[in-house]
C-alpha cells in the first residue's frame, strides 16, 4: 500500500504530519512529488506552482513573483517554486489542496513548514521497519530546459543522505519516459515506474513526435499490446490511472483484469492511483448521495480494484486501503 503524498486525506498532503501520519497507519511506502527551486534544492510539492497547497498568496513580500508560465503546453498563472530559494520557501506553510473536499484537514493548515526530498529521507532511515519511498519527478523535460536536472539533483541528495543510488527502497516514477530510461542507464533507483493517466499525451512524448513530425502515442496507445511490450527491459511497472482498471461509468473491471494480466505476462508490475473514498472519486455506482465529500461505498470499489490483482495501490487514506486489502 503506497501512501500517496502522505496520509494525505487527514493531513495537507507532503507535510510531515502527513508522512509520519501514513507511517504510523502502517503504509508500506510513501509517495513524495519533487520538484526543483532555483538553487537547485529538492521540495516536496504536488507542482511548481504552489498557490493551491502553500500559504504564499498571504506573503506581501512575494506579491511581484506571481506570474504567468507554460508548463507542458499548459498555461498556469501563480507561484512557482523554481522562482523561489530554499530559504525563501521555509517562510511558506502547507494547506490543504482540496478545502472543499476535505474540510477537516483546512483545520491543520498554517501548522507545517514544506520539506525537502532529504528531510523525507531521514525520517524514512528512522523508522523501525520497512517502509519504501517512491519518488514521482515532477515536470522532468520543463525542469530540464530550467537548467534544473531533476536526475542529477536526486542523485547529488541521495549521496548526501547516505543513500545507495540503487537502494532497494526506492521506486522512481514519472508521467515521462525519458528522465525514467535516463535514470535506469544512471543506475539511480532501484525501480523505475511509469505513469499513465487516462485519455492523456506524456509532455516528453508531445515534443519527440513534433521533433519526428509523427502523431503522439497517448497514454491509452502505450497500454496496448505493443506498448507494453515496448517497456520490457526499460521499467519495472506501469502505474495506471485507475480508470484504465475500473470503469468510472458502471465499475466493470473486466478491462483492468486484462491489462494486468497482459502487463504480468511481460514482466511488468502493475501499480494504480487514486483510491478516495470520496464520492468525487468514486465510480458513479460506489456514490452515495449527491455531496461531492461525502464517503461512497469506497471499500466495494477498491476492492473491485485490488480483485484485478493490481501489484500495489495509491491510497490518500492507508488505513482505509490496508483495511480493505486485509478483507480480500
Amino acid at each position: 500500500m503506497i501512501a500517496h503524498r502522505g496520509a494525505s486525506g487527514y493531513r495537507p498532503e507532503h507535510s510531515l504530519a502527513a508522512y509520519e501520519l501514513a507511517i504510523a497507519q502502517g503504509a508500506d511506502m510513501l509517495e513524495p512529488d519533487i520538484v526543483a527551486t532555483k538553487d537547485g534544492v529538492l521540495v516536496i510539492r504536488h507542482e511548481n506552482e504552489i498557490s493551491g497547497t502553500t500559504d504564499v498568496a498571504q506573503h506581501e513580500e512575494f506579491a511581484d513573483r506571481r506570474t504567468v508560465k507554460i508548463v507542458d503546453n499548459e498555461p498556469l498563472e501563480g507561484w512557482f517554486t523554481e522562482d523561489f530559494t530554499w530559504d525563501e520557501l521555509c517562510s511558506l506553510r502547507c494547506r490543504e489542496r482540496l478545502p472543499d473536499v476535505r474540510l477537516e484537514s483546512t483545520g491543520f493548515d498554517g501548522q507545517f513548514e514544506l520539506l525537502r526530498l532529504t528531510d523525507l529521507l531521514s525520517l524514512v532511515d528512522a523508522v523501525d521497519r520497512p517502509v519504501s519511498l517512491c519518488i514521482e519527478l515532477k515536470h522532468a523535460t520543463y525542469f530540464d530546459e530550467e537548467n534544473l536536472a531533476l536526475d542529477a539533483l536526486l542523485a547529488r541528495d541521495l549521496a548526501v543522505a547516505g543513500w545507495a543510488a540503487n537502494d532497494d527502497r526506492l521506486v522512481i516514477e514519472s508521467f515521462e519516459k525519458s528522465i525514467l530510461v535516463r535514470m535506469r542507464e544512471a543506475g539511480i533507483g532501484a525501480h523505475h515506474v511509469y505513469l499513465l493517466e487516462h485519455g492523456a499525451v506524456a509532455f516528453d512524448e508531445l515534443v519527440w513526435a513534433a521533433s519526428e513530425g509523427v502523431p503522439a502515442l497517448t497514454y491509452n496507445d502505450e497500454v496496448s499490446e505493443a506498448g507494453l511490450e515496448a517497456f520490457m527491459g526499460r521499467m519495472s511497472a506501469i502505474s495506471v490511472d485507475a480508470r484504465f482498471l475500473i470503469d468510472p461509468r458502471t465499475g466493470d473491471i473486466s478491462r483492468g483484469i486484462q491489462l494486468v494480466r497482459r502487463a504480468h505476462a511481460l514482466g511488468l508490475k502493475v501499480f494504480t492511483w487514486t483510491l478516495r473514498p470520496e464520492n468525487q472519486f468514486l465510480p458513479l455506482p460506489f456514490r452515495r448521495g449527491d455531496e461531492p465529500g461525502t464517503w461512497g461505498d469506497y471499500a466495494t470499489a477498491w476492492s473491485a480494484v485490488m480483485q484485478t490483482n493490481v501489484d500495489a495501490v495509491f491510497a490518500d487514506h492507508p488505513d482505509l486501503a490496508i483495511e480493505v486489502r486485509h478483507r480480500l
